[in-house]
């Protein structure tokens, strides 16, 4: 455990360095090269700390490791290039991290409770997911109109609000997945009362 608690400081700290570096509009060849060379060289510490560490939290480890690494690239890269479209590339990454460790740490249950751990693990990430593309579109769509006209003010709004329709949908098609994956503790009727009720608080057929 200590070794892994090493993993989360260092990968915190550096972490903290790469999101601070997102502030600069652009990077020199060496910096963008010495951010990279680091993100590696950190990947590389961690993942050896890592084998000090057997069975599912070993697989965390490595999770977490590549995460924080995919991350750290993402950010970089939003650094070295900022647009709307890097940022979302960020929270994509962001969320994907999060998402691969919430999985193996679903290995450590069984049965019903690791298939509702899934779910949830599966709806963060959707939920996650979603908003980061409803800022990115709505960021882009802000640029189109003022860039533009006035009428383009009101698309943008609609598109805004479009995405952000979107986004509520995927994320409560998500709850309902975890909502009827918690019935499966049941059986018979209650079961059959669940998945109704499910069905009922998410607006499903």
């Amino acid at each position: 455990m200590n070794k892994l608690n090493n993993i989360t400081a260092v990968a915190a700290a550096f972490a903290l360095t790469f999101s601070a570096g997102t502030i600069a509009q652009t990077m020199s060849k060496d910096q963008y090269k010495s951010g990279k060379d680091g993100i590696a060289a950190e990947y590389k510490s961690a993942n050896a700390a890592c084998e000090s560490l057997s069975g599912n939290a070993k697989d965390i480890c490595n999770a977490e490791a590549s995460g924080r690494k995919n991350v750290a690239q993402t950010e970089l890269d939003a650094s070295n290039k900022p647009s709307a479209d890097a940022r979302y590339k960020v929270r994509v990454a962001r969320a994907d991290a999060d998402y691969a460790v919430a999985k193996e740490r679903c290995d450590d249950n069984a049965g019903n409770v690791k298939d509702v751990c899934l779910k949830e693990a599966k709806a963060a990430a959707v939920a996650a997911r979603a908003d980061a593309k409803a800022r990115m579109k709505t960021a882009n769509a802000n640029k189109e109109a003022d860039e533009t006209s006035a009428s383009a003010n009101a698309r943008a709004s609609e598109k805004g609000a479009d995405a952000r329709r979107d986004a509520a949908s995927e994320k409560r098609d998500a709850d309902y997945a975890v909502a009827k994956e918690k019935c499966d503790a049941f059986a018979g009727g209650a079961k059959s009362r669940c998945v109704d009720e499910a069905k009922a608080r998410f607006g499903k057929s």
